[in-house]
């Protein structure tokens, strides 16, 4: 199912686009970003749900939703987003991106 992809933060997106013209490993993250994104552009449901019982507070007291995804970057790395509508429209909201190590933090594993 097709989506359009938003940031759930302004910080985040200003985040994203300072990747594009750092150094070459943060370049790198920025490239894997503009696949995943274009991923669940296609289709929402590419990335892993995440069970209920397991998504952080912080995403549901920030943000208020309901569901979680996870779509797996390279080197470890995370994107989380979760998928709403928005009239007809799916919207896929990208939550945040982190190292493996700081998304087992995140889920206290």
């Amino acid at each position: 199912m097709k989506a359009r992809v938003v940031f759930a933060d302004p910080k985040l997106l200003e985040t994203y686009k300072e990747l594009e013209d750092s150094r070459s490993d943060e370049k790198k993250l920025h490239m894997w970003l503009n696949k995943a994104f274009d991923d669940i552009a296609q289709d929402c449901f590419c990335g892993i749900q995440i069970q209920k019982k397991l998504i952080p507070k912080k995403y549901i007291n920030e943000y208020g939703i309901d569901n979680l995804w996870k779509y797996d970057l390279p080197t470890g790395w995370r994107l989380l987003y979760s998928v709403a509508r928005d009239e007809i429209i799916i919207v896929a909201i990208v939550l945040e991106w982190m190292s493996h190590k700081n998304y087992e933090k995140r889920f206290g594993y």
